[in-house]
């Protein structure tokens, strides 16, 4: 029956979440062990890899918790944008979420991916958005855009993809530099773990719900994500002071750049609630999980109160 099925969901979600916090405790008190891993595709652009990732990653799938979660914080930092540049958006299923809660913003993705900007315009044509286009571009080198000619740019879990530490910096320079004075910032990526054995625990815990291709790349990206550390030096260096720089609470196991908040408004809370309220239980348990750890690691503001 559907009251089995969740409350499978539910003792499950608990489950998960005892056997995390041995977990957590090591990352927090252990020292680190684990080099970083630059992904050896530095571009994703093989076919079954990228259906893979678009298969685990629909968005009534494992990542419907982290795309609504990102969608509404997104929509907070974006009030008021006309044009809002996604670099890294890899075949869209998170901008399109972005899009249609904000559809009287236009948005223009960019990846270096002809295959996800492939299912990326599929995804928006299946959708039938008309406030999103692609180009095809190295987000270190945005040569095609103007200077001060975006109002807002985002990235969602793309900056591991970045081969060093200085890749790293150039995109914080032309964020800074395609940025019009006083410009929207939401950028957002893993930590790397301090342990390998987390990696592991993180990547694998759900293989079984999902493809394979997907969760080994689920782990090289953890293993190629930058640290807590260095996100905040590089953002403190190359992006305007306005920006905040948040980690989920005891554990930086994601790091959120963003620039201030404003209300959103009250059709976009609409959409925010109809897509919360679709959502099933087990997922709805990880989007509280995530607004409960950034809620505790400083970020405020939570667009899910009152839903």
């Amino acid at each position: 029956t559907d009251h089995s099925r969740q409350a499978a969901c539910i003792y499950l979600h608990i489950m998960n979440k005892i056997a995390l916090f041995p977990v957590l405790l090591r990352e927090r008190f252990g020292a680190r062990t684990l080099p970083r891993e630059p992904e050896p595709d530095l571009v994703m652009d093989d076919p079954d890899q990228v259906a893979a990732y678009d298969q685990a990653g629909s968005i009534d799938g494992l990542m419907a918790s982290a795309y609504l979660f990102h969608s509404a914080r997104i929509s907070q930092v974006i009030q008021g944008c006309k044009e809002v540049v996604d670099l890294g958006c890899g075949p869209a299923i998170q901008l399109c979420q972005i899009a249609q809660l904000n559809p009287e913003i236009s948005f223009h993705g960019v990846d270096l991916s002809p295959t996800m900007l492939d299912n990326a315009r599929d995804n928006v044509a299946r959708l039938r958005l008309k406030n999103v286009r692609f180009s095809l571009g190295d987000i270190t080198e945005l040569g095609f855009l103007p200077d001060a000619s975006a109002d807002g740019i985002i990235s969602t879990m793309a900056l591991h993809h970045l081969p060093t530490l200085n890749h790293l910096r150039r995109c914080f320079r032309e964020v800074s530099r395609v940025l019009r004075p006083g410009g929207a910032i939401y950028l957002v990526d893993f930590n790397r773990f301090k342990r390998l054995k987390t990696v592991i625990f993180m990547a694998y815990q759900n293989a079984r719900h999902q493809p394979h291709l997907f969760t080994l790349d689920y782990e090289r990206s953890m293993r190629a994500a930058f640290e807590q550390a260095e996100f905040k030096a590089v953002a403190r260096e190359d992006l305007p002071e306005r920006c905040e720089v948040t980690s989920t609470f005891m554990v930086p196991m994601l790091t959120i750049i963003k620039s201030e908040d404003s209300p959103i408004q009250a059709a976009q809370r609409d959409r925010v609630r109809a897509v919360l309220q679709a959502m099933p239980a087990r997922y709805r348990g990880d989007l509280n999980d995530l607004r409960i750890f950034f809620r505790l690691g400083g970020l405020k503001n939570d667009p899910f109160q009152g839903l």
